[in-house]
């Protein structure tokens, strides 16, 4: 189960590992803590009134064409958009958004998800949401209350039989060490880098950067990837930076998709040499029917 904020995220952050995944037979779900209502228009081919009239509808189009795409069922969690604050101070967010809703009711919604569809392997964003958006940053803090919520018999006992995820994972797509190694790739090829003023003022975190556990191999679904982000057409412009690193340099560069593993029932949270290379590594399907039985999910 990947728990995401906004219609694209869950093409954005692990579609390829995602697509891989699918591909393998395993059930693999999306949960969208909003509808992207609030959102910016970003690709200029659809910044128009009739887009924007209709943005919501609109963006509940293309997460079904993404959907389709990347081969996974999905829910929508119900919140509204927090969207982006501006300004110095940034004004205060709307009434009723998404990042406003009291934790315990938007918990108590996922809560009844996880235990409906009794995944494996959870993933979501890190405390700082990835970036500071305000709807990802309560999308973590969901995601984490719900995964120890959803195995408590005495908490949301009307939302569904308790259901223990096995593990719990950070994506951690954009790090330091891999913008730099994309960007020298450009620079080696005789190609002009979209990375070059992002890394001027970007300043290492080794301490971050080491926080990454898992890297799953999925080169091979980066166009599936790129499929479902074009879904998404009002968010992702096909002559944007999403597209400027041709898809075999990144294959060559930087195969995986990266995650952090923070909670495991099943093993160490880090192997004692190297990465991960599998969401699913230490967990054992069973014949008996079992927590660990049956059918593989993430």
């Amino acid at each position: 189960m990947h728990v995401h904020a906004h219609p694209d995220d869950e093409s954005s952050k692990g579609a390829a590992s995602t697509a891989k995944y699918v591909d393998e037979g395993v059930d693999v779900h999306v949960v969208t803590c909003t509808g992207g209502e609030r959102g910016s228009i970003l690709n200029p081919k659809m910044d128009r009134p009739d887009v924007l009239e209709n943005i919501t509808e609109i963006r509940r189009q293309e997460m079904e064409r993404a959907r389709d795409i990347l081969g996974v069922s999905q829910d929508w969690l119900g919140f509204v958009d927090s969207g982006w604050p501006e300004g110095d101070p940034k004004p205060p967010l709307p009434e009723g958004c998404f990042a406003l809703v009291p934790l315990e009711e938007s918990t108590e919604r996922l809560v009844r998800l996880i235990r409906a569809f009794k995944p494996h392997v959870m993933t979501t964003y890190d405390e700082r949401g990835g970036y500071p958006h305000p709807d990802h940053i309560r999308c973590h803090e969901v995601s984490v209350a719900a995964f120890e919520a959803a195995a408590d018999p005495e908490r949301f006992p009307e939302a569904g039989e308790p259901w223990q995820v096995l593990k719990l994972y950070y994506h951690h797509g954009w790090n330091h060490e891999k913008i730099t190694a994309l960007h020298q790739a450009m620079l080696d090829h005789g190609l002009e880098s979209p990375y070059e003023e992002r890394l001027r003022d970007w300043k290492p975190e080794p301490e971050w950067e080491a926080r990454v556990t898992t890297r799953v191999e999925c080169g091979t679904y980066f166009g599936t990837r790129d499929q479902a982000l074009l879904a998404h057409a009002t968010q992702i412009d096909p002559d944007g930076f999403w597209f400027a690193i041709p898809r075999e340099v990144q294959v060559s560069v930087w195969p995986t998709e990266d995650y952090e593993l923070v909670a495991s029932q099943v093993g160490p949270l880090r192997p004692a040499e190297g990465y991960e290379d599998d969401l699913f590594a230490g967990i054992t399907l069973a014949d008996d029917g079992d927590q660990a039985g049956g059918r593989l999910e993430a």
